[in-house]
């Protein structure tokens, strides 16, 4: 790659940043990484009517979680700052002018009254009403207007908006990353807003800007703005800068029915879509991935195969080999269906690789919240015995709670399958057990078992109702395993109370 990599993510601070923001953050963050670049944070916070309050922090604290840190952004390292859109606003102007000045834009000053009749006229003529070559020369534009009656309507501060001239019956071709060639007809589009009546900019022209202004080399961004592509191809080529490379990474699709996951599904579906839990302004909750247990490593690892793989089968990976394995060519076209249940199984994948004293360290606090007070080694042994079977760490303690508090109730079911001599065979395990003086697992094990096969007995006949004794229910790891962990007066104590038919 011949020029120095430069990329950004650049999110409105409009609400909480939804998970597809998220993948392309983690794309241009890999992107960079991979090309030995930078990865840069813009806040682009133009458009003040839909700022919301707290966003912005949500923004950096979300993506911190993550791991996925930026080189340069607000307070670090801001070799091309400011990086707030609203701290930039100063430097717009004078580009939309410019553009006017080479005849790429044109001012505006038609109201917004003029407008919604000419919207309402076209649509009773059953048509669409687009501002483009076939009307701007028609409306209250500098396009049709003598210099001195510019200059008048500038001098008397009339309110106008500046927009870009789209050149008519032009064929465009823009190459991009994961789309290949695209092609536009300049004949279709509208002639866009760059700058607003109230002094600010809109997004297309800010973002140019800034993009030029920052030496951002390649643009990866949501599918949502390939409509944009062509005017923002066309605003490069009328400043005469070299424009950036574009990628534009495909949907991330509902995991049932069509469309796009919207920041409404999660909740709605039973999944998080936000990386951190939100609270609007409203008071409504929206659930995060860190509240709901989930590990910033499975969130990741999870995202980065949402319509990228590295052309193999693996599909466990770290930060640092997603980084080495990355290829932007290897993005797919089509949308990526969210799956929960994948979800959930990544954090899985990444539970059982921690260490039993992290896990146990997550634990405790469950188990204090539950009135039971146990102490970290303990708590890191039934750990390592049920970890398999989580996906999170609140899952621990419904598959050990046993371990912690002797069953009151017993699985019916399993129940159903006690016999009359059950109870007696279950006191005469009771005697070998308190006779066992070297009490470790395996030793148990062998002697029980050896106790069952002299006097000819079926296994479950015996191994069933001592589990559901101890464990109040047909679950749980290897049974001498928690019948050791408990110790022998607890164990003895637990078939003595348990229910009998």
């Amino acid at each position: 790659m011949s020029k120095q990599v430069r990329v950004r993510f650049a999110p409105s601070p409009t609400g909480p940043l939804h998970i597809g923001g998220v993948r392309t953050a983690l794309f241009n963050y890999l992107f960079a990484k991979k090309n030995n670049g930078t990865f840069y944070i813009r806040i682009e916070d133009t458009d003040q009517t839909r700022f919301v309050p707290g966003a912005e922090e949500y923004i950096f604290e979300a993506l911190k979680w993550l791991g996925i840190e930026p080189d340069e952004t607000i307070g670090k390292n801001e070799k091309f700052g400011p990086y707030r859109q609203s701290d930039r606003k100063h430097l717009y102007k004078e580009y939309a002018l410019e553009l006017i000045h080479n005849g790429s834009a044109y001012y505006a000053f038609d109201t917004s009254e003029e407008l919604d009749a000419l919207r309402k006229q076209a649509e009773s003529d059953g048509k669409t009403f687009i501002y483009n070559h076939t009307i701007r020369e028609e409306l209250t534009t500098s396009l049709n207007m003598t210099h001195e009656e510019l200059e008048a309507r500038l001098f008397n501060n009339d309110p106008y908006v500046i927009r870009f001239k789209t050149p008519i019956d032009e064929v465009l071709v823009v190459n991009d990353l994961v789309r290949g060639e695209v092609k536009f007809n300049t004949s279709l589009l509208d002639d866009k807003v760059l700058f607003k009546s109230d002094g600010m900019p809109t997004y297309h022209l800010a973002n140019i800007v800034d993009d030029h202004l920052q030496e951002t080399s390649h643009v990866i961004r949501g599918e949502e703005w390939l409509p944009s592509l062509p005017l923002h191809f066309m605003l490069y080529r009328a400043f005469g800068w070299e424009s950036p490379e574009f990628a534009h990474l495909p949907l991330i699709l509902k995991p049932v029915g069509n469309g796009k996951l919207s920041k409404r599904d999660g909740d709605k579906l039973g999944f998080p879509v936000f990386p951190l839990e939100w609270t609007s302004e409203t008071g409504e909750i929206s659930s995060g991935y860190r509240e709901k247990g989930y590990f910033p490593e499975a969130v990741v690892n999870f995202l980065a195969l949402l319509g990228w793989n590295d052309g193999t089968y693996k599909e466990i990976y770290t930060m640092e080999e997603l980084t080495q394995s990355f290829d932007i060519s290897r993005v797919n076209k089509s949308g990526a269906k969210f799956d929960p249940e994948k979800n959930k199984w990544f954090n899985h994948q990444w539970l059982v690789t921690k260490s039993d004293i992290e896990l146990a360290n997550s634990f405790l606090p469950i188990l204090e919240s539950k009135g039971i007070s146990t102490n970290i080694d303990y708590v890191e042994k039934v750990v390592s015995l049920v970890k398999d079977r989580a996906n999170f760490v609140t899952e621990l303690y419904d598959l050990s709670d046993f371990f912690f508090v002797a069953p009151t109730e017993f699985d019916p079911k399993a129940l159903k399958n006690w016999k009359e001599d059950t109870n007696d065979l279950l006191d005469k395990v009771a005697v070998i057990l308190n006779s066992i003086e070297n009490f470790e697992a395996k030793n148990i094990e062998e002697i029980v078992k050896n106790w069952i096969s002299e006097n000819d007995l079926p296994m479950g006949k015996i191994m069933q109702p001592l589990r559901i004794s101890i464990v109040g229910a047909m679950k749980g790891p290897d049974l001498f395993e928690i019948i050791f962990m408990l110790g022998k007066a607890e164990v003895l104590e637990r078939i003595s109370n348990t229910y009998k038919i």
